[in-house]
């Protein structure tokens, strides 16, 4: 078997041709018997080449597709990018965004001053060159033109007079509700009353001839107030004695005057209604400063009583309970509205009797006037309790 010089085994050892090994002369004539020995040769070599090429499984080596680089299968080794190219590329690309928005921002700067012009803003030449922050300012003032036009449409506009009743409605109901409370915090900085100096220094102990006219007065809060002793412990006629000062508020088990052993309980406003009459609506707008160990005075039957604070405490309207007890002393509970502004509960100030003796007191009257009344007396009611109800 001769092999093709040309053809070779697919994925095998390529086969020798005959005269591979003979070294051609071609000034001597070939030996016959030299050259049956070679073919004899070549053709065993080609014979085991061709055994062992058929005991062998043909190898085949298959690249797949997703083997292959991204990079490889777009690019050739052989083509590299130029750098001046690309410079060049870049470059071009930068002009070109640098003249389109130079042309841009001109193109519409021109409009500007255009537009401008034909409004009479300023008077230009059309060769002259505004510099922009004239065109800022311009702008500005054409704003604040257009602002103070538009204000006076809406000032004459059939919706502005309505709107504006509205909101004047809205904040004259919520002054009418809310007053006391405004005006109370103030007035709990300001001076409630017309203080005398006699009654500020004072000596506790000291049994002072006064006036007829019954008095309550705290020297801390600058309080000097009158007192309606003897009225009925009704609303009328609580809200009433309230509008001339301080009322007494009588009520059996707790219907003692000053000097006689039994609780004397006085109920003041600390944040009427504004619109209430009476001259004392925030009398006690201060009564939450004092402490234990303050004093107080009561004028009563021309003599000068004197208390020392003995306890504070804040209850519920409805707790009449908290002013009758058992005592042997002669004792003064005053009575407010607390949070300032509002009637949601009683602030109890109690003091006991040190000046005259309270030894030497009397007893109060067994017979009390009787009440109907559940409640401890407060401030009138607001402007919507007085609508609706309370």
């Amino acid at each position: 078997m001769k092999p093709d010089k040309n053809s070779s085994s697919q994925g095998g050892t390529q086969l020798l041709p005959q005269r591979s090994f003979l070294a051609e002369d071609k000034t001597q004539p070939a030996d016959p018997s030299q050259e049956a020995a070679t073919k004899i040769l070549l053709s065993k070599i080609n014979n085991l080449i061709e055994e062992q090429n058929s005991n062998q499984p043909i190898q085949t080596t298959t690249t797949k597709i997703e083997d292959i680089n991204p990079y490889q299968r777009t690019h050739k080794d052989d083509i590299e990018p130029q750098a001046a190219d690309w410079n060049k590329y870049h470059n071009a690309w930068q002009d070109y965004y640098q003249k389109y928005y130079e042309g841009y921002y001109t193109h519409h700067l021109k409009k500007a001053q255009e537009t401008l012009k034909q409004q009479n803003i300023y008077q230009v030449e059309p060769e002259s060159v505004v510099s922009t922050d004239e065109i800022v300012l311009k702008l500005h003032r054409r704003l604040l033109e257009k602002v103070k036009t538009s204000a006076t449409k809406v000032r004459k506009s059939r919706h502005f007079i309505p709107i504006m009743a509205g909101l004047i409605v809205i904040l004259l109901f919520m002054f009418l509700q809310y007053n006391r409370i405004l005006i109370s915090n103030v007035m709990a900085y300001v001076s409630p009353g017309n203080i005398d100096i006699q009654n500020i220094i004072i000596d506790p102990n000291a049994n002072l001839t006064v006036s007829p006219e019954p008095r309550l007065i705290i020297p801390k809060i600058n309080v000097d107030v009158p007192v309606i002793y003897d009225i009925g412990n009704d609303y009328n006629s609580q809200m009433d004695a309230m509008t001339k000062g301080v009322a007494h508020f009588a009520i059996p088990g707790a219907s003692s005057h000053p000097g006689e052993i039994g609780n004397t309980v006085i109920s003041g406003h600390s944040s009427n209604d504004l619109f209430d009459p009476g001259d004392y609506k925030f009398i006690f707008a201060q009564l939450d400063k004092l402490n234990v160990g303050d004093t107080i005075y009561a004028n009563y039957q021309s003599k000068r009583y004197t208390y020392t604070i003995t306890k504070k405490e804040v209850v519920s309207p409805t707790e009449i309970n908290k002013l009758v007890y058992p005592t042997i002393k002669p004792v003064l509970t005053l009575i407010t509205c607390t949070p300032l502004g509002t009637s949601l509960n009683r602030l109890l100030v109690t003091a006991e009797q040190i000046s005259p003796d309270p030894a030497q007191s009397t007893t109060a009257p067994a017979t009390g006037t009787t009440t109907d009344n559940s409640a401890i007396p407060g401030n009138s009611p607001t402007f919507f309790e007085r609508i609706f109800g309370s």
